[in-house]
């Protein structure tokens, strides 16, 4: 199949008509029709339907341009690989990685990188797990840095994931005084006060102390971990607020509207002084460096040591066919 088509395909896919893929590929909308037509004749089957005025994609067109996502992607990483052996190129990679990552593991490892390969050029993006990997996928990244629980794993089906670290989760409150302005306190330290005596704010804590209390939750993954585990300690958590910035999530809690569950990234990026932490024992969520293929190019390898490397003493347990595999942001 000629790469040229693939690539008005996967145009089409991505733009949701003949004249968006005309538009990003500064092709002549007949080329784009051309082209579609040709590709249908090489596959055998159709891959268009007309739908009113516009166009959709048959099942086998939305198959094929998935996979033209990724072989368009795996042809230009294999170029840039082969230029910079070649010495044609100094070299670059492209890092998608989750925001509380980005402020505490990557900033490092970048500035490592500079230093022991000056020629190499690091390309970074913001992105939640599900993205980074649909970016990974498609080529538009070398390295997806991503995170995962036990019970939502991450999709990582054809792709390599390297474990980085395992990170600790804590249930977050206010650090205001018992029954005083700002505080939402959990039950059972001091029957018939209504609030609790409060010991060591770092000690292990219990969820069953807070099914009482309004929570914050994060993302659509980070909600369905907390809630689970909630469920598991035998209680539905009553959702107040939802956000997935670790920063506001701080801040709704400091200012007494609930309480939340934050991983130690988020912690380390952004720690509020008005909020004390609750270890969950047991409770952790584990961070991958993924790349595309067991022999990625050698910048991005750079960056998959790097980011292993500089979490060292907090390395996971190694991920096992067995996983099935957020808070806030993170």
């Amino acid at each position: 199949m000629d790469l040229t088509r693939l690539r008005v395909l996967a145009a089409v896919a991505r733009e949701g008509s003949v004249t968006g893929a005309a538009r990003v590929l500064h092709y002549a909308q007949p080329s784009v029709s051309h082209h579609l037509a040709r590709l249908e004749a090489e596959v055998g089957v159709p891959l268009v339907e007309r739908v009113g005025r516009g166009i959709r994609l048959t099942d086998a067109g939305r198959l094929l341009a998935a996979r033209a996502e990724e072989i368009l992607g795996r042809v230009g990483a294999a170029r840039e690989e082969v230029e910079a052996l070649a010495g044609l190129a100094a070299g670059r990679v492209r890092l998608a990685a989750f925001p509380s990552a980005l402020a505490t593991l990557v900033p490092d490892v970048v500035a490592r990188l500079a230093v022991d390969h000056p020629g190499l050029v690091v390309g970074l993006v913001e992105a939640e797990p599900p993205e980074a990997l649909a970016a990974l996928r498609r080529g538009a990244v070398d390295v997806a840095l991503v995170f995962e629980h036990d019970r939502s794993p991450a999709d990582l089906d054809g792709l390599v994931p390297v474990p980085v670290l395992e990170e600790e989760l804590s249930v977050v409150t206010s650090g205001a005084p018992p029954g005083g302005a700002g505080s939402v306190a959990p039950r059972g330290d001091v029957p018939g006060a209504g609030g609790v005596a409060r010991g060591d704010p770092t000690a292990p804590s219990d969820l069953t102390r807070f099914a009482d209390v309004p929570w914050i939750a994060g993302c659509e993954r980070c909600r369905a971990d907390l809630v689970g585990r909630c469920e598991r300690a035998g209680f539905t958590p009553r959702i107040a607020f939802e956000t997935d910035d670790y920063v506001a999530v701080q801040s709704l809690v400091a200012a007494g509207v609930g309480v939340s569950v934050l991983p130690e990234l988020a912690l380390r990026a952004h720690r509020d002084p008005r909020v004390v932490t609750h270890a969950l024992p047991g409770a952790a969520r584990r961070v991958l460096a993924v790349t595309y293929g067991d022999r990625p190019p050698p910048g991005a390898r750079a960056v998959v040591d790097g980011l292993v490397a500089a979490s060292a003493p907090r390395r996971p347990r190694d991920r096992t066919p067995s996983s099935t595999g957020s808070s806030t942001g993170s």
